[in-house]
């Protein structure tokens, strides 16, 4: 054995500074990362709620049917009884064997494209905030327009943001269409990412879906690679169907857009205070969504949002942090897995107002039983602060970090010969009496380590000489960096100028 190790040493120690200090040739931890470790639930307990579902939509049904989706129905195999609409098991199960398993949800740039499904794991954004925390003062104020566009070009630098839904209301916006045509535009102009948006009413699908082929160049551009994607919650807890909802939905599949079905029952209020009793209504809930879905376009592109919020018993406040809403998205990811469904889970909706403990402690807590456990996509997981009330630019910044640090955990420990290293061990030992600059260190480094941008790893002298900036500082740095430097062009200007000639375009160009 030589006395340099592997290889021995080469170039002097400058070379392997430069190597440590070098971007890693291969992402250590990219989205995408497999899951499912995580079970909360036995086989025997997800049977046991499965079973409850059916029988809740066999015995009790779902009320408020509109009369289009009551006749399909109806054809289907459904009976009513009085005002309700009864499932037999053998139509739930049949719909279930035609529900798409994966589908491609495409960005307009196709290497940002994912497939959604399986085991593989996506952190991603939701939410509806109406107030934003404020870069420059630090407080909540109304969120605009302005704010929206923003937020969406910034977590377009972000790796580990896969899709990005309006992460924020535009409360300048009065106008219930001139909000969804603005939304929309914002996507469009702020990223490249695939996308998500909500429709206030089903008239609104068709105008927006002609500005986005107006974006694309032609006519009927977006089905090519629907990019867009709606969220929508067609059913209302508890068991009964929302009507402006569900002719959202199925103008939105009439244009080409996939689909996140969304249940959002509270504990205690809309669905029951026990967590199995929780889970069978909200799991009959989603399959009511995944009926109504597959009996007009069978395998239409549909993500199972079975989303268990909780509420402060104490209060009846949304509580978005906390073991319970951890353990209950954990659980619904599990059950859409094993039924074979595309999942989609919620998680760091934290409480906190502040980028503090309580704001870490909640969001890690709850992205990683969202992740362990198999979501394929994981939404509200970035930038969401208030128990869904606030969105903050510094969040995403630092969510983006804490999902590299998920996913790299996702990954898990490869145990090879060569990962084991018995002859790395044995020169090191025989040799220098370490590992520092070794060949097998060097490529583990590049390879198995993910280097943190904000979290401070600095020794507490150099932290204090540096003025002891804590993670809200760096962040909001960070973010400001990034809004001073990216403005994308991603929008042909012909084609937003005649966008803007057409529609009542309110973001300043």
């Amino acid at each position: 054995m030589t006395r340099g190790g592997i290889g021995g040493r080469s170039g002097g120690r400058a070379e392997r500074v430069a190597k440590r200090l070098a971007a890693p040739e291969v992402n250590p931890c990219a989205p995408g990362q497999v899951g499912g470790f995580y079970k909360p639930l036995s086989e025997a307990e997800i049977v046991a709620i499965y079973e409850t579902a059916l029988r809740l939509l066999s015995e009790l049904g779902m009320g408020e049917v509109p009369e289009v989706l009551e006749r399909r129905f109806l054809e289907a195999g459904a009976r009513k009884a009085d005002a309700r609409i009864l499932f037999p098991r053998a139509m739930v199960e049949r719909c279930i064997g035609l529900a798409a398993r994966t589908f491609t949800f495409h960005g307009r740039d196709p290497g940002r494209s994912i497939e959604v499904g399986g085991d593989r794991v996506h952190f991603g954004t939701g939410g509806a905030a109406v107030q934003t925390l404020d870069l420059e003062t630090g407080r909540y104020r109304p969120s605009t327009l302005r704010d929206l566009y923003d937020f969406t070009r910034l977590q377009d630098t972000l790796t580990n943001v896969s899709w990005f839904t309006r992460c924020c209301v535009a409360t300048d916006v009065a106008d219930s269409f001139d909000l969804d045509v603005n939304t929309v535009f914002a996507l469009l102009k702020g990223t490249t990412k695939p996308v998500a948006t909500s429709f206030t009413l089903a008239e609104h699908v068709a105008p927006i879906l002609r500005m986005v082929d107006m974006a694309l160049g032609h006519e009927g551009a977006f089905l090519g690679t629907p990019f867009l994607k709606a969220h929508i919650s067609p059913v209302i807890s508890p068991m009964r169907f929302g009507e402006d909802a569900v002719l959202v939905t199925l103008a939105c599949m009439e244009h080409g857009l996939p689909l996140s079905c969304i249940t959002a029952a509270q504990s205690g209020a809309t669905a029951p205070a026990t967590l199995a009793g929780f889970l069978a209504q909200s799991l009959a809930e989603t399959l009511g969504s995944l009926m109504m879905v597959n009996v007009f376009k069978p395998g239409y592109p549909m993500v199972f949002s079975n989303w268990p919020l909780v509420i402060d018993l104490r209060t009846g406040a949304f509580a978005g942090g906390g073991g319970e809403i951890s353990v209950l998205n954990a659980a619904s990811a599990q059950i859409s897995n094993w039924l074979g469904l595309p999942s989609g889970v919620a998680s760091s909706m934290t409480d906190a107002k502040a980028i503090d403990a309580q704001y870490g402690v909640e969001k890690a807590l709850s992205s990683l039983a969202a992740g362990l456990a198999g979501g394929n996509l994981i939404y509200e997981s970035s930038g969401m602060t208030a128990s869904l009330l606030g969105a903050s630019f510094e969040a995403f910044v630092i969510d983006n970090e804490m999902h590299a640090m998920i996913y790299r955990a996702l990954r898990g420990i490869e145990v090879t010969p060569d990962t084991l290293g018995f002859d790395a061990i044995c020169e090191a030992v025989l040799g220098e009496g370490h590992f520092l600059g070794g060949a097998q260190t060097l490529a583990a480094m590049q390879r198995d380590y993910y280097y943190p941008r904000l979290a401070d790893r600095d020794a507490p002298i150099t932290w204090a000489e540096k003025g002891q900036p804590d993670a809200w500082t760096r962040a909001k740095a960070a973010a400001r960096e990034v809004l001073a430097t990216h403005h994308p062009a991603y929008l042909d200007p012909a084609a937003e100028e005649r966008i803007r000639a057409e529609y009542n375009i309110l973001l300043e160009a």
